[in-house]
């Protein structure tokens, strides 16, 4: 597939996302679209963001989420050098609790 047209339809899923109105039907959203484990992944690389911005070690968190290290070396790129997503939704969540 040619990369405009495939930006066309990420586009559209990023739409879809911006649709979803409860947990529930994000769940079933996300149950439908992704495995259980990709799910489980992109959960534990939020929590993984969530702890670098709350002054944890590298170690701390591959102990703590049994992520690779690749993957945590990647999470922490984007939350320092990312484009912000991880600190704008993180701190929305704080702000809820």
């Amino acid at each position: 597939m040619e990369q405009e047209k495939l930006n066309e339809h990420i586009d559209e899923l990023y739409e879809i996302i911006l649709k979803l109105k409860t947990k529930q039907e994000c769940k079933a959203f996300f149950d439908d679209l992704c495995t259980y484990k990709e799910v489980e992944q992109m959960a534990m690389r939020a929590y993984a963001a969530k702890l670098f911005m709350g002054g944890k070690t590298y170690l701390e968190i591959i102990d703590e989420t049994e992520l690779s290290s690749a993957t945590i070396s990647r999470v922490s790129r984007a939350v320092t050098h990312g484009s912000g997503g991880y600190k704008t939704l993180i701190g929305k969540e704080d702000e809820r609790q």
